[in-house]
């Protein structure tokens, strides 16, 4: 059946509907042609044609649930309001004990501009409601983008429930979708104070991750979660949430004040200190690393953490003066013994087999004395009892040694020992990743590429990510120029760098870059080169050479990198904190989407002097 021109409508409507009603019984009962054909009608914003059939139709037909919206909607869209409410009262008084109808007739009065009668419509429709018709009601008002209106629904259901904290959830939802942050807070909270069993704080700290966005959201938190701890010190959920607050923010320092008031209240023996202490130390933030596991250490003498903080404490302490620059020969020499009296406390045993470990890297990377390294690596090895991955750990730091040695052979057999040994797990990646390594810096890039390839698609983050890194140099450095040449020494060079020989580095940096004028690998070898220049103490010469990256937009890959590393030596060596500031912000500015923007942000603050 082909649709009537509009112009013909009003003549030819009643024996359209002749004609339908004459196709059989079923559609002359319950009005299911004439439905269809309105609709279509609708879907094509022929509201007049589709009016007049549902007009037409039964008045049970225009009143059932899947015809009325319809109905309505057409009466709306031809801006016939007194016909809709006389619909949607008709309707309300067959059906008085269905408050969707009710919030339809509010509709009405909405579509009609009368807000005074929508809103009393809309009180009636609450403050009638049962418990069963909260849910479905809040949703419709939901539906109808009427938010306040589902809040009230909830907060009905809730004095009928007399639960403080029933429909908590949905109102977070609700406020969180609105952007109420007030309300966000407020329902958390509530929720955490009413039930804090740790699925429900699990969900409170994801309804906060998804709504808090800003420094002023999470300070706002701060103090409401501060407070509730002075009014409620018994209340566990509150330092919970610090301590979720102030990881979200990587102060750790405000982290460890928390962890340990959970490690007193649980009495678990330093455990909560010893985690936030490990995540601080990853993130390099070493203050706060080696004050958490010294903490331990004396809080919990003889405790079962006791000997691992120990020995964190002092792997905490070298990686601080490993990164810390120059390097202090004196403070190495110090660990040393530090590690060494551990040791005569505690003995050569499978339970300090770390220890060794750590003592030979030291030994062997630090203070270039390799004999002696390679001798306590060699002892872990052969302990017996020793923790197999902790032994597989060390002969790849023994290869490492013959790296050092300028021994690839041995260093590849030993690499290739623990590939086999733990294939498909993070260690027999790490493995494989330095045989990669290993053939990236003799120059067989085919060969380094079958590795990563491989790498890419390992299940740790990390491994796959330094593996996409080292391919992508590979691949960029390759495709114009098949033989690699430039790469050939600019690998030598980062061979180097792993070799600690710092000076002769810098050397071939300078040589590499008057050779290849221009070379697409001229950003990296400036960024290196002012990596190493700072390592080396000459940080005017990093700023200087960090400077050539972040001046010249065609170096945009490298540009955050390099800002914020100036901004860190501005920091951090060079002591002159308003620079810092500057550059951080800097890189706020030019590359918010940064993987450095979170760390700068946080430094801002802190430079500025406001609390964390």
């Amino acid at each position: 059946m082909s649709l009537l021109p509009s112009a013909l409508w009003k003549k030819s409507r009643i024996s359209l509907l002749g004609l339908l009603l004459a196709t059989g019984p079923a559609l002359a009962q319950d009005g299911g042609g004439l439905v269809n054909v309105a609709r279509e009608y609708g879907r094509k914003g022929e509201w007049l044609k589709a009016e007049a059939l549902y007009h037409d139709l039964p008045t049970d037909v225009q009143l059932a649930p899947n015809v009325l919206p319809d109905y309505l909607r057409a009466l709306l869209e031809l801006k016939k309001y007194k016909d809709a409410e006389k619909l949607a009262r008709k309707a309300v008084k067959r059906s008085p004990n269905e408050p969707a109808l009710g919030v339809a007739l509010g509709g009405v009065y909405t579509a009609a501009g009368d807000t005074t009668a929508a809103r009393k419509q809309y009180e009636k429709v609450v403050a009638a409601l049962t418990p069963e018709q909260v849910q479905p009601i809040a949703q419709e008002f939901q539906q109808r983008q009427l938010p306040r209106w589902a809040e009230r629904s909830y907060l009905r259901g809730r004095a009928l429930a007399k639960n403080e904290s029933e429909y908590s959830a949905q109102l977070v939802q609700l406020y969180t979708a609105g952007g109420q942050k007030e309300g966000v807070l407020k329902e958390t909270l509530r929720m955490a104070e009413q039930n804090p069993d740790r699925e429900q704080l699990t969900f409170v700290r994801n309804m906060l991750q998804n709504a808090l966005k800003t420094d002023a959201d999470f300070d706002t938190l701060e103090k409401l979660l501060l407070t509730r701890t002075q009014q409620q010190p018994e209340q566990v959920t509150w330092s919970e949430l610090l301590l979720w607050l102030y990881l979200q923010r990587r102060d750790f320092a405000g982290a460890l004040v928390q962890a340990r008031a959970l490690d007193r209240r649980q009495r678990s023996e330093g455990s909560r200190v010893m985690d936030l202490a490990a995540i601080a130390q990853y993130n390099k933030d070493y203050e706060t690393a080696i004050e958490g596991y010294q903490y331990v250490a004396q809080q919990y003498r003889g405790g079962q953490y006791y000997q691992t903080a120990r020995q964190q404490f002092i792997a905490a302490r070298e990686e601080q003066v490993r990164n810390t620059f120059p390097v202090d020969q004196a403070k190495l020499r110090a660990l040393v013994g530090d590690y060494q009296q551990l040791l005569t406390e505690a003995g050569r045993t499978a339970q300090t087999a770390g220890v060794l470990r750590n003592m030979a890297l030291l030994y062997a990377f630090q203070l270039d004395e390799k004999d002696k390294g390679m001798q306590l690596l060699q002892e872990v090895i052969a302990l017996p009892r020793a923790d197999a991955q902790l032994v597989d750990e060390a002969k790849i730091a023994l290869g490492d040694i013959y790296l050092l040695r300028a021994e690839p052979w041995e260093a590849t057999l030993l690499y290739s020992q623990v590939e086999k040994s733990r294939k498909d797990s993070p260690l027999g990646y790490e493995a494989k990743l330095r045989n990669a390594r290993l053939s990236y810096y003799a120059g067989d890039f085919k060969l380094a590429q079958s590795h990563l390839d491989i790498l890419k698609q390992a299940t740790s983050r990390e491994i796959a990510n330094d593996a996409m890194q080292l391919s992508l140099l590979i691949g960029d450095n390759t495709a114009m120029d098949t033989a690699g040449v430039a790469l050939k020494d600019y690998a030598a060079t980062e061979l180097l760098v792993f070799q600690n020989k710092v000076p002769q580095a810098i050397k071939s940096l300078d040589q590499l870059l008057t050779k290849y004028p221009g070379h697409a690998l001229t950003d990296e070898a400036w960024f290196l080169k002012g990596q190493l220049q700072r390592r080396s103490g000459d940080y005017a010469g990093a700023v200087e050479t960090l400077a050539r990256i972040t001046s010249n937009p065609k170096y945009d890959i490298l540009s955050d990198d390099a800002l914020f590393l100036t901004a860190e030596i501005e920091e951090q060596n060079r002591q002159d904190k308003a620079k810092a500031q500057e550059l951080y912000t800097q890189l706020l500015t030019k590359h918010a989407g940064s993987i450095y923007a979170a760390e700068a942000r946080k430094r801002v603050r802190k430079l500025r002097g406001e609390a964390m």
